[in-house]
């Protein structure tokens, strides 16, 4: 795998010329030509891409899976995640990269501005390729024109220039939460389904007793089962319900806890065992803290 470290390598690599700020460039996809190289088959860049494309014939791999980018799409990568394109699909790429943009910023641009610390609270830049943000006409408009104003800031570079292109892309990145969580209510069906898989995964996994021998269930486990990032799969989860994925767990074992205290002569450390707790005294201080009552008084309550 190759690193690609700098802004002015990546744009060597798309046969551009040199950027003119070298640590933020604003990229019109149309004029994109990449070299015939082997980088492409697998590499990471070591910098922010936050990326609208149009009619891009070619699968984009990301993490573990394919991105078809065929359709108007808007998606983000934080430094050294690994990306890769099918080796069959780099004539098409050579040929044509389709349209629309790319911003990049380098982390060291950051420093010293509020964003180096929020952009980590941006949780889809740890999204997979396949859970990318799909604009409204209206919304792609405001988006692209933040584009053009950061492009059209650097052209002339003085002591102004860092802190406007850092306002300019903190506000697209709040726009982009704002437009994600619309997407996340309206495809509120697709959404709702990963919702209901997730439920069914999280009672299988303590019917099975898995817990036994494993624990507590992971987010990374059962956003593996559902194909989706654990950072998308909480953020959908806190959209449509309130709550997030860990609560969500919280609220089977809840259930699961007053099941086996109602019906069964099993001591609270067996109870807290069979669930996954390494000690009872987390169990019954995750009991408390979600029924106000410890595990003893809710069983009396059946006697």
């Amino acid at each position: 795998m190759q690193l690609i470290e700098s802004i002015s390598e990546f744009h060597r690599l798309l046969s551009l010329p040199a950027p003119l700020h070298p640590l933020v460039s604003v990229i019109n996809v149309k004029d994109v030509k990449p070299l015939d190289s082997n980088v492409w088959a697998k590499f990471a860049a070591n910098f922010y891409s936050v990326s609208i494309k149009h009619d891009v014939k070619v699968k984009v791999k990301y993490g573990q899976q394919y991105y078809d980018f065929d359709k108007g799409v808007m998606s983000f990568s934080s430094p050294k995640q690994v990306q890769a394109v099918e080796l069959d699909d780099l004539n098409s790429l050579i040929q044509d990269c389709g349209s629309g943009w790319m911003l990049l910023f380098h982390p060291d641009f950051l420093y010293g501005h509020i964003l180096g610390t929020t952009i980590k609270s941006y949780g889809y830049f740890s999204y997979e390729f396949n859970e990318a943000l799909h604009l409204s006409d209206k919304e792609e408009q405001t988006v692209a024109e933040i584009y053009t104003k950061i492009e059209s800031e650097y052209q002339f570079i003085d002591a102004h220039t860092q802190n406007i292109i850092l306002t300019q892309i903190e506000l697209m990145l709040q726009y982009c939460d704002r437009f994600y969580q619309r997407q996340f209510i309206t495809r509120k069906k697709a959404s709702n389904a990963l919702l209901i898989q997730f439920e069914k995964i999280v009672n299988r996994y303590f019917d099975s007793q898995i817990a036994i021998d494993r624990g507590l269930p992971s987010l990374e486990d059962i956003a593996s089962q559902l194909n989706i990032s654990p950072r998308y799969m909480s953020d959908m989860l806190r959209t449509l319900t309130g709550q997030s994925a860990q609560q969500h767990i919280q609220e089977v074992v809840i259930e699961k806890a007053k099941e086996k205290l109602s019906t069964t002569t099993l001591s609270v450390a067996e109870i807290a065992y069979e669930l996954g707790f390494e000690r009872p005294q987390s169990f019954n201080k995750l009991f408390k803290n979600k029924t106000n009552r410890t595990p003893l008084e809710f069983r009396a309550s059946f006697n």
